[in-house]
């Protein structure tokens, strides 16, 4: 069964990291992201990666945030850095795009 399984998510304050990991089984996928949906707001694309190593990020994180993968293919991480409370937000893994597979979501909350 094909799954994805996050962590690394929780609270932290304003200008503090976290690192967010996304292991997939099961299936390689080219493209895997991750995208964040804060209350009341659309569900955005953060940051994503293919395989070959070409990267995309939102406007509001570059700089910021840096999306990597392992040499395993099978998981991705965001590391956020400089975090504000704009940021705060449920953030989704993603694999395949819009219409491919996603995480569960795991919380991430930033406090000033």
């Amino acid at each position: 069964q094909v799954q994805l399984v996050e962590s690394g998510g929780g609270p932290v304050q304003a200008g503090g990291s976290l690192r967010l990991s996304c292991t997939i089984s099961g299936i390689v996928f080219n493209v895997m992201g991750w995208y964040r949906q804060a209350p009341g707001k659309q569900r955005e694309l953060v940051a994503s990666i293919t395989l070959s190593g070409s990267l995309r990020y939102a406007t509001s994180v570059k700089g910021r945030f840096t999306i990597s993968r392992d040499r395993s293919e099978a998981t991705i991480y965001l590391e956020m850095n400089s975090l504000s409370v704009e940021d705060t937000a449920v953030y989704y893994c993603n694999a395949g795009g819009q219409e491919g597979l996603w995480g569960q979501g795991t919380q991430v909350t930033v406090s000033s």
